[in-house]
C-alpha cells in the first residue's frame, strides 16, 4: 500500500513539473495586437532604462534646437496598419532639482513642470491623433508598459488640431498616485486671476511677461507720418523733410540703404514665487510693474533676410560685387571694348537683366561729381586698412575706386564716357580729381590707377610749363615798358642786389632757383632743395662759373684742382609705371646683364647728372664724377696718410690732396660708355636741362592706353579695385569693441588678397565667386554690428554679448560653397539685462503714440512705459503633504513628504489662451 502510494505521489508530482514550466511561457500567438504592442513598447523602453543618458549619447542622440541640455532619441513602430514614433526626450545631467523657468525649456517642460518624458504620435502629416478613443487606447498602452518596467517616466500624446498644441499625458509616481496632463487652446475668452476662490488654499504663484518693441521699420513709419503731420502744419507750402534710415550715419549709405537687420528686441520679465493667500494679493499682481520683476531676459528679433543664403533678396556691396564677377567671364569672350558695352551684345544683355540701368541725366551727374565736384588728394593713407594695400586694387578714396563703386550700381562701367572726362581735364590742362599731383606712384596699386597717377603729374607739370611761358612773355612786355621808367628813376636803383652773372650772360642758378622751369624737382643729393643753399660769401676767379652747386662736399676734392667737390642739384629720375618697369626688365632679359645696356637705359638720366655735375665742378674730370656718382667703382691706393710739409697729419682733406686712387675694371675698359657720355655732355645746370620726363609725351601714353584698354584687362582690375574699396568702405564703419568682427575682417581682407590674383581662367572665376559669398556673410554680420552697437550704445555689454551668441550661431552657416545647406535652425538665445543696464533697455520701450493707439489689443495690466504685454505666462501650483499611500496622513509619526498635487500653466492672451494643467489622484 505505501509503494502503491508513494508512485502515486511521483506521478502527482511529474504532472505538475510540466504545469509550472507553462506558466512562465509567453505564447504570443495567442496574444491580441494591442498586447504585442504594449510588449515592444516595453522592450523599447526597458532598452532605454539600461542604457542611461551616457550611452544613449553616444549611440547618437540629438540635442533639441532649443535647449543646450535636452536630447532625444526616437524608436519607430507599428499597431493596427498604423505607424507609430516614440520619443523619449532626457537631460544628459540632471541634479535633482525642481526645473526652473527659462528660455531652454521644451513645450512640455514649461506646461507640466516634467525633466524626461515620452511622446508617442503617428507618423503622419499632423503627427497628431484625431480620434479621441485611439488616443485614449494609445497612451494606456504605454502607461502599461511603463509600469510593467516600474518607470516613473511621464507620457503624452498630442491630440486635436496641430495649432492647438493639444496633449494629454499620464505619469505613475510609484505609490498609489497617479498624475494625468491635458493642455489645450480655449482660445477667445476673457479670464481674471482674481475670480479664483482662495480661500481654501495657499496657492504659488509665478509669472513672466514678454514685451516686445514696436518693429524699427514701422516705428520708422510712424516717425514718418508725425513728421510729415508736424511739417504739415508748420509748412503750408507743403514741403516735407525727407525721412531718416537706420544706417545714415554708416559708411555705406553714400552707395546704399541696408535693411536694418535688427527688427526689434524681446524683453521677458519673470517675477518670482510668491505665496497668494487671497483675492486682494492676486489682483495686486495683475498691475505689478515689470521693473519689480526678479529676472530680465532681453532677445533680438532679426530680419529674415539675414538667416538667408546668397540667393535672398538683400542688397549690398556683395551682390554687386557677384554680377561684376558675372561680368568679368563675359569679358573675355570681347576683344574690344565697343564689342562690351555694346546694346547689341547678348552677354551684356544677361548681366543687365537683374540691373536698372540709369538714364543718361543720372551718369551726367555721377560724372560731373567725380570729375568736377571732387577734390584733389594727396595721399590715401587715412582710414585704410593695414592689409588694404595687399590687394593690387586703387586707394578707396582715389578716382578709379570711385568710379568702380559708381559701376556696381549703373550696370555698366562706361569706360568711355570716363576717359572723355579724363582727356577733358588733359586738354584743359585742369587737375586731376582724386588723384595726387606729385609724389612718386604706388607699384602695389593697380595698373590703370598708377596711370592717373602718372597723368596727374604730368597735368600738372605742363600746367607750369604754361604759367612759365605766360611769365616769359609777361616779363619781357613788362622789361620794354619799364625801360624808361629805370632811366628816369637814376641811381634809385644803384643800391639794388644785381644777380651774379656768368661768362654767357645767364644768371647763376643759385639766384634763380625760385624761377626755375624744369619739369622734373630739382633736387641735391644730400637732400638739399635749391631755396635751402646759401651763396658763397668768397668767390675765387675759378669759381665765378660755378652754377647748380648744392654746396661743397667738405670730405672731397677734385682731382685735378685744389678744390673742394660740390654736389649739384640733379633732376628727379623719371616716374615709370609697373608696365614701364617690366618692359626694362624684358629688355635686360632679351639682351644679357651688360654694363653698357644698362648704362644706355639711364642714358638720360646719366646725360641730366654729368651735366649738373660739370656745371657745379667746373674743373672737374670723369674720374671726379665716379666717386661722386658711384663710389664703388673708385678704388683708393693702399698708401699711408699723407702729411704736411711740417710732417704734422692734419686730417683736413685739402692736406690729404690730390685723392690717390683709379678707377675700377669695368669703368677703365677701352670704349666705355660712360666715358663716352661724358666727354659729350655739356655743362648745364639742372634748370637749363631739357626735363627727363616729357609730361606731353607720357600724358598721351596714358591716354592711349586708356582708350585701347581691353575688356578683360580692364574689368580684371575693377573686379580687384571694387573689392578693396568695398571692403575699405565697410571697414570705416563704427561697431564698437567687438572682437570677432574685428578678426572677421582681418580674415577677409587676407582672403581677398590671395583670391585677387590674375584672373584668366574658369577656375578663378569660381573662386571669386566663392569670394563674394565670403563678403555676403561677412557684410551681413558688420550690418549685424553696427546695429546693436547703435541701439544698444549706453548697454555695451549687452551689443557684445548679443553679437557673441549670433556670431557663434551663424559661423556654421558660413561655407564658401555656392549651394549653400539651409539650416532650420533659428536663433532664440536671450541674455540677461543686469541692473544697471535696465534703464536702457526700458528707454527702448518709449511710449506709443496717437497714432500706435490702434494697435492696442490687450487690456492686461503690467504696462511698461505704456506698452502691454504681449504674452503673459502665469504658473499656479499647489502642494500637500502625503505619505507612502494617502494625503496627510492623520499619525503625526509617520513619514510625510510634499507632492505638487496641482498645476496650472496659463499662457497668451485675452484673445488667444492656452491652458495646461496637472492633476495629482489617488486611483
Amino acid at each position: 500500500m505505501a509503494s502503491s502510494s508513494n508512485s502515486k505521489a511521483d506521478a502527482d508530482v511529474d504532472d505538475e513539473v510540466p504545469e509550472e514550466a507553462l506558466e512562465h511561457f509567453d505564447d504570443f500567438t495567442l496574444a491580441s495586437s494591442w498586447e504585442r504592442f504594449i510588449s515592444e513598447i516595453e522592450a523599447v523602453c526597458r532598452l532605454w532604462m539600461a542604457d542611461g543618458p551616457k550611452n544613449l549619447l553616444e549611440k547618437g542622440a540629438v540635442l533639441l534646437v532649443c535647449s543646450s541640455n535636452l536630447y532625444k532619441v526616437k524608436s519607430e513602430m507599428k499597431y493596427a496598419l498604423k505607424s507609430y514614433c516614440m520619443e523619449y526626450y532626457f537631460e544628459s545631467t540632471s541634479d535633482g532639482k525642481a526645473i526652473e523657468w527659462n528660455s531652454n525649456l521644451h513645450d512640455l517642460q514649461l506646461c507640466f513642470g516634467v525633466k524626461e518624458f515620452l511622446v508617442i504620435a503617428p507618423q503622419s502629416a499632423s503627427g497628431v491623433v484625431l480620434d479621441a478613443p485611439e488616443a485614449s487606447k494609445l497612451l494606456s498602452a504605454v502607461a502599461i508598459a511603463l509600469s510593467n518596467c516600474s518607470s516613473l517616466w511621464p507620457a503624452f500624446v498630442p491630440v486635436h488640431d496641430p495649432s492647438r498644441k493639444a496633449y494629454i499625458g499620464i505619469q505613475n509616481m510609484g505609490t498609489v498616485f497617479t498624475r494625468r496632463f491635458e493642455a489645450d487652446k480655449i482660445g477667445s475668452q476673457a479670464y481674471s486671476t482674481s475670480d479664483l476662490s482662495l480661500h481654501l488654499f495657499k496657492v504659488q504663484f509665478a509669472m513672466r511677461l514678454t514685451y516686445r518693441t514696436v518693429p524699427y521699420d514701422d516705428d520708422d513709419d510712424i516717425k514718418g507720418i508725425d513728421a510729415e503731420l508736424t511739417n504739415s502744419r508748420e509748412n503750408p507750402s507743403g514741403e516735407t523733410s525727407n525721412r531718416t534710415q537706420w544706417d545714415d550715419d554708416c559708411s555705406w549709405s553714400e552707395w546704399y540703404s541696408a535693411e536694418d537687420p535688427v527688427r526689434g528686441f524681446e524683453l521677458i520679465a519673470i517675477l518670482s514665487d510668491k505665496m497668494v493667500e487671497s483675492s486682494m494679493e492676486m489682483a495686486e499682481l495683475e498691475n505689478a510693474s515689470p521693473h519689480e520683476a526678479e529676472k530680465w531676459l532681453i532677445s533680438p528679433s532679426f530680419s529674415p533676410n539675414l538667416l538667408e543664403g546668397s540667393k535672398g533678396s538683400r542688397i549690398g556691396f556683395s551682390s554687386q560685387l557677384h554680377l561684376l564677377v558675372d561680368a568679368l567671364e563675359m569679358s573675355f569672350e570681347a576683344q574690344f571694348m565697343e564689342d562690351f558695352v555694346s546694346v547689341e551684345n547678348p552677354g551684356s544683355d544677361n548681366l543687365n537683366s537683374s540691373m536698372v540701368i540709369p538714364p543718361p541725366t543720372v551718369i551726367d551727374r555721377v560724372m560731373k561729381e567725380l570729375f568736377h565736384e571732387g577734390e584733389q588728394l594727396t595721399e590715401f593713407s587715412d582710414g585704410e586698412h593695414k592689409t588694404s594695400r595687399y590687394i593690387k586694387g586703387a586707394p578707396l578714396e582715389s578716382l578709379f575706386a570711385q568710379f568702380c563703386l559708381h559701376s556696381l550700381w549703373f550696370g555698366n562701367c562706361h569706360i568711355r564716357e570716363y576717359v572723355r572726362e579724363v582727356r577733358w581735364c588733359w586738354e584743359e590742362s585742369q587737375s586731376l580729381p582724386r588723384m595726387p599731383a606729385n609724389g612718386l606712384l604706388d607699384l602695389s596699386t593697380c595698373l590703370i590707377n598708377q596711370k592717373l597717377h602718372m597723368l596727374a603729374i604730368c597735368i600738372e607739370k605742363k600746367r607750369q610749363l604754361n604759367e612759365d611761358f605766360q611769365d616769359c612773355i609777361g616779363s619781357e612786355d613788362h622789361t620794354d615798358y619799364s625801360t624808361e621808367e629805370e632811366s628816369v628813376a637814376g641811381d634809385e636803383t644803384s643800391n639794388k642786389q644785381k644777380p651774379i652773372e656768368n661768362f654767357s650772360g645767364k644768371v647763376d642758378s643759385f639766384s634763380i632757383s625760385d624761377d626755375s622751369h624744369s619739369s622734373g624737382r630739382i633736387i641735391a643729393r644730400d637732400g638739399r632743395k635749391p631755396e635751402d643753399a646759401s651763396l658763397p660769401t668768397d668767390k675765387k676767379p675759378s669759381e665765378c662759373t660755378r652754377r647748380g652747386s648744392a654746396g661743397s662736399i667738405d670730405s672731397m676734392m677734385l682731382l685735378k684742382s685744389y678744390q673742394s667737390m660740390h654736389a649739384p642739384y640733379t633732376q628727379e629720375a623719371p616716374l615709370m609705371t609697373e608696365d614701364m618697369h617690366e618692359e626694362r626688365l624684358q629688355a635686360v632679359e632679351a639682351f644679357g646683364d651688360s654694363f653698357d645696356f644698362s648704362a644706355q637705359l639711364e642714358k638720360d638720366i646719366l646725360t641730366s647728372d654729368m651735366s649738373a655735375f660739370k656745371a657745379a665742378n667746373p674743373d672737374a674730370v670723369f674720374e671726379d664724377f665716379i666717386r661722386w656718382h658711384s663710389p664703388g667703382d673708385w678704388e683708393e691706393d693702399d698708401l699711408k696718410d699723407s702729411v704736411s710739409s711740417s710732417g704734422i697729419n692734419t686730417g683736413k682733406p685739402k692736406d690729404n690732396w690730390p685723392p690717390q686712387g683709379h678707377l675700377s675694371k669695368r669703368m677703365s675698359e677701352q670704349g666705355n660708355l660712360w666715358r663716352k657720355i661724358w666727354d659729350s655732355v655739356p655743362a648745364l645746370p639742372a634748370s637749363e636741362q631739357k626735363p627727363l620726363l616729357d609730361p606731353n609725351r607720357e600724358g598721351e601714353k596714358v591716354l592711349h592706353y586708356l582708350e585701347t584698354l581691353r575688356p578683360h584687362q580692364l574689368l580684371e582690375q575693377m573686379v580687384c579695385t571694387a573689392f578693396r574699396a568695398a571692403a575699405d568702405t565697410l571697414n570705416q564703419t563704427s561697431y564698437g569693441e567687438m572682437e570677432q568682427m574685428v578678426t572677421k575682417m582681418d580674415q577677409l581682407y587676407l582672403t581677398m588678397a590671395s583670391g585677387l590674383k590674375p584672373l584668366q581662367d574658369s577656375e578663378t572665376i569660381a573662386d571669386l565667386r566663392r569670394l563674394s559669398v565670403v563678403f555676403e556673410h561677412v557684410e551681413k554680420l558688420l550690418t549685424l554690428a553696427a546695429s546693436l552697437h547703435r541701439k544698444l550704445l549706453r548697454a555695451p555689454r549687452l551689443s557684445k554679448e548679443i553679437f557673441s551668441d549670433f556670431y557663434s550661431f551663424y559661423i556654421p552657416r558660413m561655407g564658401t560653397g555656392l549651394k549653400e545647406d539651409v539650416v532650420n535652425k533659428e536663433f532664440d538665445k536671450k541674455l540677461e539685462v543686469r541692473n544697471h543696464e535696465r534703464g536702457v533697455v526700458s528707454s527702448m520701450f518709449s511710449p506709443p503714440t496717437a497714432n500706435q493707439s490702434w494697435r492696442k489689443v490687450l487690456s492686461m495690466g503690467n504696462l511698461l512705459n505704456g506698452h502691454e504685454p504681449i504674452l503673459r505666462e502665469i504658473i499656479f501650483s499647489l502642494c500637500d503633504k502625503v505619505n507612502g499611500n494617502h494625503y496627510a496622513a492623520r499619525d503625526p509619526n509617520a513619514s510625510q513628504t510634499e507632492m505638487q498635487t496641482y498645476r496650472m500653466y496659463i499662457c497668451g492672451t485675452s484673445n488667444d489662451l492656452r491652458v495646461a494643467l496637472s492633476v495629482v489622484s489617488c486611483d
